[in-house]
């Protein structure tokens, strides 16, 4: 049951309020820059449901004259030309609603086209701390199936509305003109059909949201299994993950019977109360014929007309939850282009070209959050050309000063200088420019070997990427496969080994030839013999830059121009590595648990 409530608690995280008619009409109005470019095409899709819902009325008038002439007057002429009427409207409507589905799905799916590729823009335009606290199920989610619930959804309702509204108003004239009197009783019927649906509209709010959230959290456990196989197995969690997917699928049956408990009632009481419209017609309708009032040729073009009015209205629940579905992704989809991201540049910006002095950290304080402090008044300085190596315990704050440098996050007190500019007078792209990253754990995207190295560098030339291979000291492995550097590597490199991926990244950034390199443990997951393999490809890189190694094996690290000992979000020590063990410190103590027999 707790994990239960638990899954339930984070959906509700994941559920924003429903947002009002008035909010529904601004975020439609927001719509409209993406339905500009292919107005012309929507306009043209909007006229062609104009006659497909008129036709329904010309079909039903047809009825009276066939009933009057045929039935009852016994005109044989109008025997074989009324039906031929009929499927000669019947065909042109058919071309009709294939035109009108044909250009309504065109521009829904360009109108889809641009919000997904707003959305992707905004998501590259995120700062790190946004995909700190938002998981990728949600993240699928938002970006991609919201953008084809609201662009579908916009067109082909409006699409049913103007097609329905039209076939409504000619039926209603088809009534009208049969008589007046049973037209007054079908549409007070009409008129009731209106609570009902408020009351299912209410009912859906908080039902639709929490799916929504349901479904996001369904996607980042499909996430979560694909990239953790291997831990999975190797933890023996197969029935914890199975447990975990059993309660949140049940939480999505509950979710839908609710659903259909709130919602599917409306169409068998539309039902009811159409068959009440009907029994009142007929009824009604019986005494004006014997009254002489209307012939039975306008009663049964009346009837006709009436079921053809009230059929649609019986499956409306179903039609209402996919607009309120729409409704609800548009809003969504808004809600994420009015977020702005944490990190921006300034109005007016500097260009980083190059590194004349070096960098310093001054009075720096940083918490991922204003609950917890991670960094304290750090100072320090990294003179060009210079290796500074950052060693301490787990959790101290090492990796958070190296994503201070390129700016993934922004600091709370203090300055970061690079050549004594503050780097947030910098533009991002330009600090970003200047600055390689290698990872501990390296992330290669899905193509070929070549691929990934270009995106250090897309000029580079197939002679300088064998250069960067050389460097790295991954040529020999490359210039062995059957397609070289055109060999594919699987997602996220799967096909290459820990030392390989290193490797390959170490090749990336060389191409990138940043005068600042950032090592973040980029040895600490290898075994030794990879290690030495991997550290030499790091030694070339380190060469006649600028670099900030963050390390756990301090045999990698004695050679550094400084050494700082950082525990606690604050600098205890700092100096060569000699100097560090005659203070015998809290690097004497590091040094001498890693070496000691």
């Amino acid at each position: 049951m707790n994990k239960r409530k638990k899954i339930r608690h984070k959906i509700k995280e994941k559920a924003k309020q429903v947002i009002t008619a008035n909010t529904l009409m601004k975020n439609c109005r927001r719509m409209w820059p993406y339905v500009k470019p292919y107005f012309g095409r929507a306009i043209l899709g909007v006229l062609l449901t104009i006659p497909v819902g008129a036709l329904d009325g010309v079909i039903a008038m047809f009825l009276k004259p066939f009933m009057d002439k045929v039935m009852v007057d016994k005109q044989p002429h109008f025997s074989a030309l009324i039906p031929f009427l009929i499927v000669a409207f019947t065909v042109v409507q058919g071309a009709l609603i294939y035109a009108s589905n044909y250009m309504n799905t065109w521009v829904a799916q360009k109108i889809t086209i641009g919000v997904k590729r707003k959305l992707y823009e905004k998501l590259l335009s995120m700062d790190t701390s946004y995909f700190d606290k938002h998981n990728s199920g949600e993240i699928l989610f938002r970006y991609s199936n919201d953008a084809e619930n609201a662009s579908n959804g916009l067109v082909n309702n409006l699409k049913q509305f103007i097609a329905k509204t039209c076939s409504s108003i000619s039926l209603v004239c088809v009534l009208l003109y049969n008589s007046w009197q049973l037209a007054l009783i079908a549409v007070l019927i009409l008129g009731i059909f209106v609570y009902p649906m408020q009351v299912v509209r209410k009912k859906m709010k908080e039902i639709l949201t929490k799916t929504v959230g349901n479904l996001s959290y369904i996607v980042t456990i499909y996430n979560e299994t694909f990239s953790g196989n291997r831990t999975i197995r190797s933890f023996t969690l197969e029935e914890t993950f199975k447990k975990r997917f059993h309660d949140v699928t049940d939480m999505s049956f509950s979710l839908a019977m609710r659903m259909v408990k709130g919602t599917n009632w409306l169409s068998p009481v539309m039902h009811v109360i159409m068959s009440i419209g009907v029994a009142l017609v007929i009824g009604c309708g019986s005494y004006l014929i014997l009254s002489g009032k209307i012939t039975s040729g306008n009663f049964v073009a009346f009837i006709a007309a009436l079921m053809m009015l009230y059929t649609p209205l019986k499956s409306v629940g179903n039609n209402y939850v996919s607009i309120q579905n729409s409704f609800l992704a548009i809003d969504r989809i808004f809600e994420i282009l009015d977020l702005q991201p944490g990190l921006k540049d300034k109005e007016e910006t500097l260009e980083l070209k190059e590194i004349r002095k070096g960098i310093s950290f001054e009075n720096v304080s940083f918490g991922y959050n204003k609950n917890r402090t991670v960094l304290k008044d750090i100072n320090l300085e990294i003179p060009r050309g210079q290796t500074c190596a950052l060693v301490g315990n787990s959790g101290g704050g090492k990796t958070t000063v190296s994503s201070l440098i390129p700016r993934l996050y922004d600091i709370q007190q203090g300055s970061i200088k690079i050549d004594d500019t503050d780097i947030r007078d910098f533009s991002q792209i330009s600090l970003r420019k200047q600055i390689a990253m290698v990872f501990q754990d390296n992330f290669l995207f899905s193509g070929t070997i070549k691929e990934n190295i270009l995106l250090g560098n897309p000029n580079i030339s197939d002679e300088g990427i064998w250069d960067a291979l050389k460097s790295a000291c991954l040529y020999d492995f490359v210039k062995g496969l059957p397609d070289g550097i055109n060999t594919q590597i699987g997602e996220r490199g799967i096909l290459l080994s820990g030392g390989q991926k290193q490797r390959l990244a170490i090749a990336r950034a060389f191409v990138k030839n940043a005068p600042i390199v950032i090592l973040d443990e980029a040895t600490s997951a290898l075994d030794t013999k990879s290690e030495k393999v991997v550290q030499e490809a790091l030694d070339n890189l380190m060469k006649n830059r600028t670099v900030i190694v963050i390390a756990h094996r301090l045999s990698t690290i004695q050679n550094a121009d400084k050494i700082v000992v950082i525990n606690d979000g604050q600098i205890i020590e700092s100096g060569k590595h000699e100097e560090l063990l005659k203070l015998n410190g809290a690097y004497a103590s590091l040094y001498s648990m890693q070496f000691k027999k």
